[in-house]
């Protein structure tokens, strides 16, 4: 009896660390089978590779194209460089390209650890209920969003990896022993946040305060709270702006407010005509299947205030949504900080309808007792599309039809066993679900489709060995905006061509989407 309630206050380590290496699976598979994306991955690259052949206090400021970087801090930019060197010590040379692999490989493995973190905080939210630790693992491995920008070499997935490693120190603190360490790790990440996106710092910290302040408003514990360990862990992030203040000025402060809040906050970018849809629609794109369970968990977190979970859960889903919402810049991958907070609140009433414990809330049982007959029902229709798709029947991307097979089949077959009045039935049917997804994510992610770009510009690297005839010559492009992709397969920039302030041109190659010109300025 004793081993067996011990064995209920231990979080369920074995299914987080295999849903962690599934993760790293998918992370890994086929990462280097399309070329870096315009602007970040390319930009990030750069940034990277100029890190790399730079040394001593040089190192601590990024530089592009042999100009200040003040756009990012280079937290992640630093990890790349180290890839890069390894890499080249590896080949024995110092003048080749780094692979695709080699630049997304540390982002890749940093994005993959969201995936345990996340089930941890929902083990400390909610210690007695290990089946909602494992769900929420299982839906932070299964969502697509996590997986696409996660393989990207961009700051967004290494930054939510950063925000949940914040968020399990703060909620791992204990009323009655030293919390030191907590507040030190809620630190290092803070200051790790600082060097990647360090305007986001200010919504991740304060979601996770307002809860612990909340759960400590009383004097005698919030004495005993070791906040000074939390300011020697924020000491590097801060010491590295500090000293980019001293290098530039006000310069530096071009990434907190220019490219940094003030950008995203009062400036319409390209690609954020739609506005706050931007968000909403990668919501609805992006959190299946579990987007029909999310209304009852948010309802459920709004009417258990009383508790750990629920406070959490309310406050970071809603201070997360409410940072992004009125950004007057909407880009996709904004939103990408609210993966997190949605499988906190979504892992409850999935863990509840294999379960199906008892609970006050009569109505919301009621309709999560109709999610597996509108998944199994939703399932079926994709699975007759990827049918229809397969026959030739509708025209349709071909390229798509193992992952809507194997996604349609386990939404289909899941939903079915889910609706079981058997524990053990509906077990089944959840672990159907994960498996299919993932396997459709391995279909996926082996495809040319994870990465959307390719469908909408045209491909660089011929145009990049075309350049490399023209080693000595400054080339030019025109009726195209300036690709860093471009600029990084080529190796130098190719800036576009300005026909008023440019004088004896001579066009090397014309096409219906680009010319190339080059110039004597």
């Amino acid at each position: 009896m004793t081993e067996s309630i011990s064995h209920n206050y231990r979080p369920p380590i074995l299914w987080i660390f295999l849903f962690w290496t599934i993760a790293c699976g998918i992370a890994f598979v086929s990462l280097g089978n399309l070329p870096l994306r315009d602007f970040d991955e390319a930009t990030v690259a750069r940034v990277a590779l100029e890190l790399n052949e730079k040394s001593g206090l040089e190192r601590l400021l990024p530089s592009i194209w042999d100009s200040p970087y003040l756009n990012k801090p280079p937290g992640l930019h630093w990890i790349i460089s180290f890839a890069i060197g390894i890499s080249r010590n590896f080949h024995n040379s110092f003048d080749f390209l780094p692979s695709e692999f080699c630049i997304r490989f540390f982002p890749a493995l940093f994005s993959s650890f969201v995936v345990p973190l996340g089930g941890l905080i929902q083990w400390n939210l909610r210690p007695k209920d290990r089946l909602a630790c494992i769900t929420t693992s299982a839906i932070l491995l299964t969502l697509l969003p996590i997986i696409r920008y996660g393989r990207m070499a961009m700051l967004d997935g290494t930054q939510l990896s950063a925000i949940a490693l914040l968020w399990l120190c703060l909620s791992s603190i204990k009323k009655n022993r030293s919390n030191k360490f907590n507040f030190l790790g809620a630190g290092f990440s803070c200051s790790f946040m600082l060097l990647l996106k360090a305007p986001v710092i200010i919504p991740a910290l304060f979601a996770s305060l307002l809860p612990l302040i909340w759960e400590y408003k009383s004097k005698k514990y919030s004495n005993n709270l070791s906040w000074s360990w939390f300011f020697y862990g924020l000491f590097p992030g801060f010491a590295w702006h500090v000293w980019n203040i001293v290098s530039y000025g006000k310069g530096a402060f071009w990434l907190w407010w220019g490219d940094g809040a003030g950008r995203v906050l009062f400036e319409k970018g390209s690609g954020s005509e739609l506005g706050v849809l931007v968000p909403i629609i990668e919501i609805f794109e992006g959190g299946w299947p579990w987007i029909l369970v999310w209304p009852i968990g948010f309802l459920w977190a709004c009417l258990r205030l009383n508790t750990r979970w629920g406070v959490w859960a309310f406050s970071t889903q809603i201070i997360i949504v409410g940072s992004i919402l009125p950004l007057k810049m909407q880009l996709p991958w904004y939103i990408h900080p609210f993966w997190l907070p949605f499988a906190l609140v979504c892992g409850p009433p999935v863990s509840w309808l294999i379960q199906r414990k008892d609970n006050n809330y009569i109505f919301a049982r009621k309709i999560l007792r109709t999610i597996p007959y509108l998944l199994f029902f939703i399932g079926l229709c994709l699975f007759a599309f990827s049918l229809l798709i397969k026959l030739n029947i509708i025209n349709f991307e071909k390229g798509y039809f193992g992952a809507i097979f194997s996604i349609s089949l386990a939404w289909l077959i899941g939903g079915l066993l889910l609706s079981d009045s058997r524990e053990k039935i509906r077990k089944l049917g959840f672990i159907g679900i994960i498996f299919g997804s993932i396997i459709g994510l391995f279909f996926f992610v082996n495809s040319k489709f994870w990465l959307w770009e390719i469908n909408e510009n045209w491909d660089v690297r011929p145009v990049a060995e075309f350049i490399s005839n023209f080693p000595d010559q400054q080339i030019y492009i025109r009726n195209s905006f300036e690709r860093p992709s471009l600029n990084w397969y080529a190796g130098k920039r190719i800036k576009t061509f300005d026909q008023e302030n440019q004088t004896k041109c001579n066009a090397i190659k014309k096409t219906n989407a680009w010319d190339l010109y080059t110039c004597n300025d």
